[in-house]
């Protein structure tokens, strides 16, 4: 079965979605080749599921991402570290090093930011969640003023 891909334009963007029947492999504002798909891959107009609760997102549902089923490759420390980022609820946030010490390792911060920074499921795996101890934004792959717009979107700013 090829893999997916849609595009979904957005307040911040167009936001590209890569998926595998039902699990979401990648999202980015950037663009579809930047997946790097590597097999037999379809366009279409959108993604079942996937496709309706990023709309629903958007429209002000703040818990429909949480429906998608995520999927992507990566070390062991990166795999707890996503785990935890899903569990940041809207409209909060943690900081690096709380999301090392809730991906087990609480000296890791260096390695938490490296988890948010090669994240392929932008927004779903919402590293835009995770900013500076002391509540400073910090950096964002798309710009920081899509961070703050997804921030003040889910009430956080």
């Amino acid at each position: 079965m090829p893999l997916l891909i849609t595009s979904h334009k957005t307040p911040v963007g167009t936001l590209n979605l890569l998926a595998d029947d039902q699990i979401l492999i990648g999202a980015n504002l950037s663009t579809v080749s930047a997946f790097k798909a590597g097999r037999d891959v379809k366009i279409v107009k959108s993604i079942p599921v996937i496709s309706d609760l990023i709309s629903d997102y958007f429209d002000g549902d703040l818990t429909a991402l949480n429906g998608i089923q995520v999927r992507q490759p990566g070390a062991a420390f990166s795999q707890a570290a996503w785990k935890a980022m899903r569990k940041i609820a809207p409209g909060k946030t943690f900081s690096y090093s709380d999301l090392a010490a809730k991906a087990g390792s609480p000296a890791a911060v260096r390695a938490a930011g490296s988890a948010c920074a090669n994240n392929a499921i932008m927004l779903v795996v919402p590293c835009h969640r995770v900013v500076k101890t002391g509540g400073a934004l910090g950096n964002y792959a798309y710009g920081v003023d899509k961070k703050q717009w997804l921030l003040s979107h889910e009430g956080f700013l």
